[in-house]
C-alpha cells in the first residue's frame, strides 16, 4: 500500500447537488426552495421560539411579579452550626475568606449570622450582617463580631 493509492471507501463520497443550473437538471428555477417568501431568500433564519405563527409560549403565559434588582442575597449561617463547622474544618475565625477556602460559600456570597441554636466555643466573626439574637449569643460565649462591607 502506497500513499498515492489510498482512496475513500466506495460510496463514501457523493457529488454535491448542482442547484439553479436550468430546468433540465430538475433543480432549476427556484432551486428546491419552493416558491416565494422569506425562506427562499438569502439570510433567512427562523427565530428560536417561532411556533409557525402560533402565539409563542413566552407571550401566552401570564407575567407575574417582578425581580428586585436592589435585593441583597445572604448565605445564612445559624449559630447552632458554628460548633460543627469549627470541629469539622478547624476554623476559629469565621470570615468570608476562611469559609470560601473550606468550600462552604462561593467567592461572591455575603454572609449573615442568624440566632437559631446555641454556641459553646469562643469564636471571632467577620460577617456582612448579623441578627441581634446571634450577636448576643456570640458575645455571651466570649466571641467577637465585626461587620465587613
Amino acid at each position: 500500500m502506497n500513499l498515492h493509492s489510498l482512496q475513500p471507501a466506495a460510496g463514501a463520497v457523493h457529488k454535491d447537488k448542482r442547484l439553479g443550473r436550468g430546468e433540465a437538471s430538475g433543480k432549476g428555477g427556484t432551486s428546491t426552495k419552493g416558491n416565494k417568501g422569506g425562506q427562499s431568500r438569502t439570510g433567512y433564519k427562523v427565530k428560536a421560539a417561532f411556533e409557525g405563527g402560533q402565539m409563542p409560549l413566552q407571550r401566552r403565559i401570564p407575567k407575574r411579579g417582578f425581580k428586585n434588582i436592589n435585593r441583597i442575597d445572604y448565605k445564612a449561617i445559624n449559630v447552632g452550626q458554628i460548633d460543627h463547622f469549627a470541629e469539622k474544618y478547624g476554623i476559629t475565625e469565621f470570615s468570608p475568606e476562611n469559609l470560601y477556602i473550606q468550600g462552604l460559600i462561593s467567592g461572591t456570597d455575603r454572609i449573615k449570622l442568624l440566632g437559631n441554636g446555641e454556641i459553646k466555643g469562643k469564636f471571632d466573626f467577620k460577617v456582612h450582617a448579623i441578627s441581634a439574637k446571634a450577636k448576643a449569643a456570640i458575645e455571651a460565649a466570649g466571641g467577637t463580631v465585626e461587620i465587613v462591607k
